[in-house]
């Protein structure tokens, strides 16, 4: 055939099909292993860390508080997430697929992804809440008691660093070794047909991990800023202080927003990469695509743990910030310097040897193949390393842009939010243009085959997923030195140097957890372009199935052409979706936090005893204020990603909704990164005046920065992280749906009817959740009572959770 569906078939002749060999199956074995060894090097970190001691005893009671809350808050969303991850299973059922085979398999390993993303985040909160306190306990030891000499604070800053960061390694060990074995296991029992597999194995992932990311991030958020507005604001005390109502809340939001949502978070990311690399690398590298695009994660997991291992603060750095990268750029350089090694002694020197390779196109490619995919790892890893430094550059306390806002401070809030959005916007450009650079240059490494430059693009992906295990380490450092500031300040126990030990660590946390946003959404784009490179081989297959039935009369909306109507409101639409989920995140938090100020002045008000410790706050009301409420708020921003490409799929047709995918990559990349930095200068810029900059603590500069610092909340830790999975769920909705698109526009099975009635369903469903999440107010009011009557009433007695 020689019309359109020939171009989109894209396989002028086909070869035969990729199968798993011999040897290759002894490889995805010897992956498996290594991911165990992962999960083995995180039982031995575990030791080490819960080997430190604890300190006194209100530092511990303290302590047991967060672990309680965290514990109870994920033990509920984990049961409402298990109600939502049945009825997927399901679903997954009805969609097309080869044989009951893959659909059966396809729904299992959706249920074995969102397992694994669940326990990966829970395992990183279980264990971050108590690594807290041991590395508060370490920072005490700084301060000497009476009659004893000076200790040396470089020596005792080491040694918490180490405490919080090997937590964080636990947390990296889990995530590659989890997502490995998890890959390895589909491949090895489902051979070629793994890639379709995956995609299900992929979507329980993202889907878990946008739940847990939205949930944990409106918890922790909304105790936050509430804690804040109240306590330093209004109240003047510490951001930390025992006093304040709202402060076991936020602890406890630490851990279930950032520890257990990132955790999640970079585990889909590196899950939904691996999918996107095996469906490519089966078309454009045949057999070995089956195994080569785990070799590279494989030797990954491996330099993490050397990476993990390398951050060993010394005497002659500037900060924790500098032995964090110092390990970052050693595990980068030993893994680029493994693949190289792997690259050579594994793959062929022509294309012509490839063998399996469907695409005659390929296989008559010039070229070196190990030269492809060696330069494609290369361009992951150095791009990790440049978003690391970039992102850096705009959130340390050192650098200017945070040293400009404090600066902005002097003149009052206003100009400290608006520095603070000039800086997140500015940033954005810089890390899109560097991402963007990436895609483009692995891209051209295919030369006229679109699927190897696709191919390129995932291996990219893949190279950028060898640091993950030293990137989570770095993420988790973060919430865990700011848990320990917060355990430190409510004991009272911690004070002089030790107190200045953790607030640095806490600084050099916020910059981490910055440059891990960065680095998460680099992976989002780079899966999410490799999973739109998917997404055309199945229009592909779906076109050539129905071009057989419709000879060249090719109907145009197959087509990813923007100049058309449909689909340029496509990508009109998948645009608009991100700033919709951002709104709806940003308010969600909005909402919350204004019933935890209600409930903190209701508290400071009625039991004035309060202020001059003679009566303790309930922190439990306001941990149950924030549980109902991130419960609450999870169905909408759930609904709008899976439901938002079928409404755009159905209705406008699959060129449409290609289009509607590349409207959310480009505009979720310039958002997610915007809102992270912005945030992440905010943070810094309070640390900043804190440490005695433009007036220090109670001057009019630091009440500005810390109005700052309550806008930036929810941009960096609820809508901004929350974008990644978003990007990654609609991508694999419409991979997923794709064929049922095609089959049901065109050819004997088409039906305009049933493409309605699925279209306006999905709409409906939609319009309905953002109608009821609107007209959700703030749950407080004027009178005094601050509308949480209703809400004590079912509150759990405040000693449960003290």
């Amino acid at each position: 055939m020689t019309g359109l569906f020939t171009q989109l078939a894209g396989h002028p002749t086909s070869h035969a099909a990729a199968v798993l060999t011999d040897e290759n199956r002894v490889i995805v074995v010897v992956i498996a292993v290594v991911a165990l060894a992962a999960l083995i090097v995180a039982q031995l970190l575990v030791r080490q860390v819960l080997a430190a001691g604890e300190g006194t005893e209100s530092m511990k009671e303290i302590a047991a508080a967060v672990q309680e809350g965290a514990n109870a808050y994920l033990a509920r969303q984990l049961r409402t997430l298990g109600i939502f991850a049945v009825v997927v299973f399901f679903l997954l059922l009805l969609l097309p697929a080869d044989d009951w085979s893959q659909r059966v398999g396809r729904s299992l390993f959706f249920l074995v992804g969102a397992l694994f993303s669940a326990a990966t985040g829970y395992i990183g909160m279980r264990l971050a809440v108590r690594a807290n306190v041991r590395v508060a306990a370490a920072a005490r030891e700084a301060t000497p008691e009476e009659g004893e000499p000076e200790k040396d604070l470089t020596l005792v800053a080491h040694k918490a660093m180490k405490i919080a960061f090997r937590t964080g390694g636990v947390v990296g060990m889990f995530t590659v070794g989890l997502g490995l074995l998890g890959a390895s296991c589909v491949v090895l029992v489902y051979a070629a047909d793994a890639p379709k597999v995956l995609e299900g194995f992929g979507l329980g992932a993202a889907l878990i991990a946008m739940f847990m990311r939205v949930g944990g991030g409106i918890f922790t958020k909304a105790a936050d800023v509430g804690a804040d507005l109240v306590g330093k604001v209004e109240q003047g005390i510490p951001e930390d202080d025992p006093r304040n109502a709202a402060t076991i809340a936020d602890n406890v939001g630490d851990n279930v927003g950032d520890c257990a949502g990132m955790a999640a978070d970079l585990f889909e990311s590196y899950a939904v990469t691996l999918v996107a690399a095996l469906i490519l690398g089966k078309a454009a590298f045949g057999d070995a695509g089956l195994a080569f695009p785990l070799i590279v994660p494989a030797i990954g997991v491996v330099t993490a743990m050397i990476g993990i291992f390398a951050v060993a603060p010394r005497r002659a750095d500037r900060s924790g910030m500098t032995a964090i990268n110092r390990g970052f750029l050693v595990s980068a350089v030993i893994s680029l310097a493994l693949v190289a090694v792997a690259v050579f002694a594994y793959l062929p020197a022509t294309y012509g040897e490839l063998d399996g390779v469907g695409d005659a196109a390929v296989a008559a490619h010039d070229g070196d193949p190990r030269v492809l995919a060696l330069v494609a790892v290369a361009i992951g890893i150095v791009l990790a390393a440049l978003i690391q430094q970039l992102t850096g550059y705009f959130t340390e306390t050192t650098r200017r842009p945070v040293r400009d806002i404090g600066k902005s401070s002097l003149t009052g809030p206003a100009t400290v939010v608006l520095a603070g959005i000039a800086i997140g916007l500015e940033s954005a450009v810089y890390t899109a243009l560097l991402i963007g650079l990436g895609v483009y240059g692995a891209f051209l490494l295919g030369g006229t085959s679109i699927m190897l430059a696709l191919f390129a693009v995932a291996l990219a992906g893949t190279g950028l997923l060898t640091t993950v295990g030293v990137i989570v380490a770095m993420d988790t450092f973060g919430p865990v030195s700011d848990n320990a500031q917060g355990i430190a300040e409510m004991s009272g126990d911690v004070t002089g140097a030790g107190a200045q030990v953790l607030t640095d660590l806490d600084a050099v946390g916020n910059t981490t957890k910055a440059i891990t946003k960065g680095i998460a959404i680099a992976t989002a784009v780079l899966a999410a372009a490799a999973l739109f490179g998917s997404y055309r081989d199945a229009i592909a297959t779906a076109a050539r199935d129905v071009g057989e039935k419709l000879g060249d009369g090719a109907p145009m909306n197959l087509v990813m052409d923007v100049s058309q109507p449909n689909n340029l409101v496509g990508l009109v639409l998948g645009a608009a979706v991100v700033f919709l989920f951002s709104g709806l995140a940003i308010n969600a938090v909005s909402r919350s936090a204004g019933a935890v100020v209600y409930e903190v002045r209701r508290q400071f008000r009625d039991r004035p005893g309060i202020m001059d410790y003679t009566e303790k706050p309930e922190y439990g009301r306001v941990v149950d204020i924030c549980t109902k409420d991130a419960l609450r708020e999870l169905a909408t921003p759930g609904l709008l990603a899976v439901l938002t490409p079928i409404a755009v799929g159905f209705s406008l047709g699959v060129g449409a909704l290609g289009a509607f995918l590349a409207g959310a990559i480009g505009t979720g990349t310039l958002m997610a990164v915007f809102l992270a930095n912005s945030g992440g200068a905010w943070d810094n810029a309070k640390k900043l005046v804190e440490d005695g900059h433009h007036g220090g603590k109670g001057s009019e500069a630091h009440e500005a920065t810390v109005i700052g610092d309550t806008v930036g909340d929810p941009f960096k830790d609820t809508a901004g992280p929350a974008i990644n999975p978003l990007l990654k769920v609609m991508n694999l909705v419409a991979l997923l749906i794709a064929p049922a698109v095609v089959q049901f526009s065109y050819g004997d099975d088409a039906s305009a009817g049933l493409r309605a009635l699925v279209a306006v369903l999905a709409m409906l469903i939609i319009v309905g959740a953002v109608y009821l999440s609107k007209r959700r107010g703030i749950a407080a009011d004027d009178d005094g009572d601050g509308g949480t009557a209703e809400r004590n009433a079912h509150s759990p007695d405040p000693a449960s959770v003290r």
